[in-house]
């Protein structure tokens, strides 16, 4: 990395639901507004968060994974983000310590194992509620669990009063005056951003996200100490960057890529790395009847929410236009809400069936919801758009859509959790057309 690098920290928490995606799209708005040029990473296998990261700082945020992505793949990700600017801030997932509960907490998948592969040290944000003088000594466990992995300041959020706050403070300063409190956050009713069953309502669909940021920004602005946060923020530790790091190769050189509020779940890393191996991206709107760009070669349909719009994409003309382009021997790879279009039939959540383009022999539902969610490895069952048989990757599952028919096609994939039990063979690949579940976050090699 360059002597001009910008530095980083990472904003974690005690435990998912603490405040730390609100603190940290209000930290990236306040930063922005006050001239800094900050950029953002996501830690694990997120897309809801990247988009309002993006929204709150004006730039492009990538997910960083240790569990997922190869070394050469996370030093190319964070190469990108050390390009962008003079500070990044990367929001970690889960409880500090959470990953994919292997034995290896290097690789884990957690926030505490990018800190200890960056080298940035960790902002806490604690949730106050339920507590007052006892918040030092969850702070002091977080701080002491492991050596390496430096827990440099906190934030303490849902404070019910000045009172509150000041019992907080007086904790830290009598027990662990080496952790600045860098400020207390009041409860705001106001500030909530609304979720559905995968996660946050997308930010796209967030019609009064502006002022929601410029809300956040001020709010922060007014009880955060943002001078002495950036001051802890440190370089990035040295590592070797590969040229070669591509986390999915293009299957095609002119890539139809569905975007909009039905297939919002694509993983930026991937699409630039198709960039910087000179795939062109052609952004089409399905929601929109829209046809991939007749000059491509090949058609990517990402996850997203395609049950809650399934009566409009039968309708629209979508699924006629998918048909036509398998016809015409375009490529054509779906992922999740990708893969239920890609259907004989979709069933949503009120029983009513929807005809989908049928290019695969699946019938997928959402009236009987069930949570599918973890980390998977996969290996490639039969040559496919994404390559020949035995290719293997890494990836991440999330739906609550069961398959009520499985169709007739060849297996894509035979697969297995992060602790490598067998979870069997998952989608389909039928001629020019390929799909599962899984979301593919990177190759693995060898």
């Amino acid at each position: 990395m360059s002597s001009g690098s910008p530095k980083g920290l990472i904003v974690a928490a005690p435990a998912s639901g603490s405040g730390k995606t609100l603190f940290t799209l209000a930290l990236l708005r306040s930063l922005k507004n006050a001239g800094v040029r900050v950029t953002s990473a996501k830690v694990g296998p997120d897309y809801i968060d990247p988009a309002f990261h993006s929204q709150a700082s004006g730039q492009p945020c990538l997910n960083l994974d240790t569990w997922a992505m190869r070394p050469a793949t996370l030093a190319h990700a964070l190469e990108r983000l050390d390009d962008g600017g003079d500070l990044i801030v990367a929001e970690g997932v889960m409880g500090l310590f959470d990953g994919a509960g292997i034995e290896d907490d290097q690789v884990d998948g957690s926030t505490a194992s990018l800190a200890r592969l960056t080298g940035w040290p960790a902002v806490l944000v604690v949730d106050a509620r339920a507590q007052a003088a006892s918040a030092a000594a969850l702070v002091r466990g977080f701080a002491d669990h492991a050596a390496d992995v430096d827990v440099a300041g906190v934030i303490f959020n849902r404070t019910g009063s000045a009172r509150h706050g000041t019992i907080l403070q007086s904790a830290m300063t009598r027990h662990l005056p080496h952790i600045p409190v860098l400020g207390c956050l009041p409860r705001r009713d106001d500030l909530v951003l609304p979720s559905r069953h995968l996660g946050l309502v997308q930010a796209e669909e967030h019609d009064e996200l502006e002022p929601f940021l410029e809300t956040a920004a001020n709010w922060i602005g007014e009880h955060v100490d943002l001078s002495r946060l950036q001051s802890l923020a440190r370089p990035l530790k040295r590592m070797e960057v590969s040229s070669s790091a591509m986390p999915i190769r293009p299957f095609g050189q002119r890539i139809a890529v569905a975007r909009d509020q039905a297939f919002a779940f694509v993983y930026h890393g991937v699409l630039d790395g198709w960039c910087q191996a000179g795939a062109e991206i052609l952004p089409f709107s399905p929601l929109a009847g829209e046809a991939p760009d007749n000059t491509a070669d090949s058609v990517y349909l990402p996850g997203g929410y395609p049950e809650l719009y399934a009566g409009q994409l039968s309708t629209n003309g979508f699924v006629d236009h998918l048909k036509k382009a398998a016809a015409n021997g375009k490529v054509i790879f779906g992922e999740c809400g990708g893969f239920m279009v890609l259907g004989q039939a979709l069933t949503d959540v009120d029983g009513v069936r929807h005809e989908m383009a049928g290019l695969l022999g699946v019938e997928t539902s959402f009236a009987n919801r069930k949570l599918h969610l973890g980390y998977r490895q996969m290996i490639s069952l039969t040559g496919s758009p994404l390559g020949a048989h035995g290719q293997r990757f890494r990836g991440h599952e999330f739906h609550y859509a069961s398959i009520t028919k499985p169709g007739e096609d060849r297996p894509l994939f035979r697969t297995s959790n992060a602790a490598g039990e067998d979870l069997g063979q998952v989608g389909l690949v039928h001629k020019n057309v390929a799909g599962s579940f899984l979301h593919l976050i990177d190759t693995v090699e060898g």
